[in-house]
């Protein structure tokens, strides 16, 4: 038998299941988590069978090739930098990526409306994401299913996310129903900012893919 050595594993969560309550349920985020996101690792796995393809590789070179791989790959990487965008801090970003906001969008409150308006009208489940471009712009962009702004071939001009919004049903439904802008609007009550600047500073912002599996151990 084949020997593998990328086998990927559902990571534990980096803050506990009470931690986002009440903005975030225990009970929401435990289906999401242990239910939804492993389903997308047991069917990562079953696609890639025997084959060692490191995930970053899924999500940028070989997601355009294989459905299976664009969508379990993506959805556990999309969940994995979800997971890691959220927990309590500090209200607001600081330093190079305040800045880098303010040049992009004028100030955090009007970047906060624009990345909450393309969430909330992105038709169907998707994501909304806040990325780098190789020219070094920060960009707000929507994906639908599992699609991630990395993936070459699905999309003409790509960028390294390090930022992320869920807002499949599945992420919200169990707490909010319908109402996904209340699911939005509470979320930037729940954002780990540091970590976001983090990920920003040492990866996006030198067009590195936040290794998000290695993140969450």
């Amino acid at each position: 038998m084949l020997k593998r050595f990328f086998s990927f594993k559902l990571p534990k969560l980096p803050f506990e299941n009470t931690a986002l309550e009440p903005l975030y349920d225990s009970r929401t985020l435990s289906f999401h988590h242990a239910k939804h996101h492993q389903t997308y690792v047991d069917k990562l796995n079953a696609a890639l069978g025997t084959l060692d393809v490191p995930l970053i590789e899924i999500i940028r070179e070989r997601a355009q090739h294989q459905t299976a791989l664009r969508n379990n790959g993506g959805g556990h990487y999309n969940h994995c930098l979800f997971w890691l965008c959220l927990g309590k801090g500090k209200e607001l970003p600081s330093g190079k990526l305040l800045a880098h906001i303010n040049k992009e969008f004028g100030d955090f409150n009007r970047f906060k409306a624009e990345f909450t308006n393309a969430a909330v009208n992105t038709f169907g489940s998707g994501w909304a994401w806040l990325s780098v471009t190789p020219q070094g712009r920060l960009v707000i962009t929507t994906s639908p299913n599992q699609d991630n702004p990395m993936m070459v071939g699905v999309y003409q001009a790509t960028s390294i996310p390090f930022f992320t919004c869920d807002i499949w049903e599945h992420a919200y439904y169990l707490q909010y129903q319908n109402r996904r802008l209340e699911y939005v609007e509470k979320f930037w009550n729940i954002v780990n900012w540091n970590r976001v600047e983090e990920m920003y500073e040492q990866y996006a912002l030198n067009q590195q893919p936040v290794p998000v599996d290695q993140l969450l151990q």
